[in-house]
């Protein structure tokens, strides 16, 4: 058995929250600089350009890289033979992520549903946990905002629509949703499980890298059928147009019900804020 004390936690918890804000990952940068190559739309390659320079001055400022801070969400993967000391795990990400919002100056946008309220400090913090074999503490955090959440659906298709079914919804919920998620875009699509799992698993796939190809060839393929047929809908970026409104397409699956086939589309803006952390 393993112990990590929550003062670690809380101290890596309040660094990811921060640095997610204000770095974007390498390989979504990488993404950027490809498909600015590729535009042949004069202002296609001109937002390229201020996003590029955007991160580079988020990077250099230490300012967020968007107003909208997103709230925190977090999977986390628990090994079987680790214990924390001093209090519970959920508290202490809930802690570290309240410490890195205010820490980092980060916009807090967490509000009643009701009175519309802000609570002020972005808690509670929105937690994933799976056990896992082992004494190690994964945690992964992302910054989801609001408007690329808005324009995320779940839907239980009739098991007849199968992967035509899964297509046409996909497709569509990208060309509704215009230029609305701040696009370039990245789609994460959960298919199978139940309702939640399907949801769950849409927003899972958005932590995958953008040049990452699914290992299952069918899957892989179905990922590239995606992106190719989301970019001929001419969005582009910030929906003015362009060969680029989706920077990749992102699929997770569990097996189903008989009597349903579940699929969750998660749109993630061109700021895709994630960070990990093993302890």
């Amino acid at each position: 058995m393993r112990t990590i004390s929550r003062q670690s936690v809380v101290d890596a918890v309040a660094a990811m929250c921060i640095d997610a804000n204000r770095y974007l990952p390498a390989d979504v940068l990488a993404s950027f600089a490809k498909a600015k190559a590729a535009e042949t739309v004069p202002s296609a390659r001109e937002i390229f350009g201020q996003l590029e320079e955007n991160a580079a001055l988020a990077a250099r400022t230490g300012l967020p890289l968007c107003q909208d801070c997103g709230l925190g969400v977090f999977f986390v993967e628990a090994g079987e033979d680790v214990r924390l000391e001093d209090g519970s795990l959920r508290e202490a990400i809930n802690a570290g992520m309240v410490k890195g919002y205010g820490d980092g100056f980060l916009r807090k946008s967490t509000c009643d549903p009701f009175t519309r309220k802000n609570v002020g400090d972005n808690s509670p913090a929105i937690i994933h946990f799976d056990m896992v074999p082992g004494d190690a503490l994964k945690i992964c955090m992302m910054a989801k905002g609001g408007g690329s959440e808005n324009m995320s659906r779940v839907m239980m298709l009739a098991p007849a629509q199968g992967l035509p079914g899964i297509r046409e919804f996909v497709i569509r919920r990208v060309a509704e949703s215009g230029s609305n998620p701040c696009p370039p875009i990245l789609v994460g699509v959960g298919i199978g499980g139940n309702f939640e799992l399907a949801a769950i698993n849409s927003k899972k796939a958005l932590m995958r890298r953008v040049d990452d190809v699914h290992p299952d060839p069918e899957v892989a393929a179905m990922e590239a059928d995606l992106l190719a047929s989301i970019n001929r809908l001419g969005i582009g970026p910030m929906g003015l147009g362009g060969a680029t409104t989706c920077l990749g397409v992102k699929i997770r699956t569990a097996p189903c019900h008989l009597a349903s086939l579940p699929l969750a589309v998660n749109i993630q803006c061109h700021s895709s804020r994630h960070k990990e952390v093993t302890l």
